[in-house]
């Protein structure tokens, strides 16, 4: 018995190919996608450029792709995972986010950037913080890495009896 004859007694079909926009909306599903990561993905899924453009501007006008969405979810996200302004306004910018979007986004931040520097020194030097100058550089490096200004370094490196 041949593929096609063993397909229908099995009762399946052949799939059609998914057009753009349900690539598009498979992907947004999932989690959400700035305007110029989907794309790029569906680029690299064999969809033309100007197909791909269209795709996103259609699920874009409908509500399904939001660009304000993405970066708002990014900046929580990474802010939950310990990451600092400076990393994740350049992590925005990789995104195709111009500067108007990067900057509402940040300002819709509504947590604590020194809470969220202080909260990863207790997680890694335990809740005293750093205990000697070698620990507070090992902790300073550890927030100049993820991303944190100097002030709030500062700030959370100095864990005092009276905060």
């Amino acid at each position: 018995m041949n593929d096609e004859a063993e397909g229908r007694r099995r009762g399946r079909r052949p799939r059609p190919e998914p057009t753009p926009v349900q690539r598009a909306l498979g992907l947004l599903v999932r989690r959400e996608h700035s305007r110029k990561e989907l794309v790029r993905k569906l680029r690299g899924r064999g969809v033309e450029a100007e197909d791909a453009d269209a795709a996103v501007a259609r699920l874009a006008g409908e509500g399904w792709q939001d660009d304000t969405r993405f970066a708002e979810s990014l900046v929580r996200s990474r802010a939950a995972s310990g990451y600092g302004p400076l990393h994740v306004r350049a992590e925005l910018g990789t995104h195709g986010l111009d500067r108007e979007a990067v900057a509402t986004a940040m300002e819709a931040y509504e947590g604590d950037w020194r809470e969220n520097a202080r909260d990863l020194v207790r997680r890694r030097f335990g809740e005293a913080g750093p205990q000697d100058l070698t620990q507070r550089r090992k902790a300073a490096e550890l927030l100049a890495r993820r991303g944190f200004d100097a002030d709030t370094i500062r700030a959370a490196t100095r864990f005092d009896a009276d905060d």
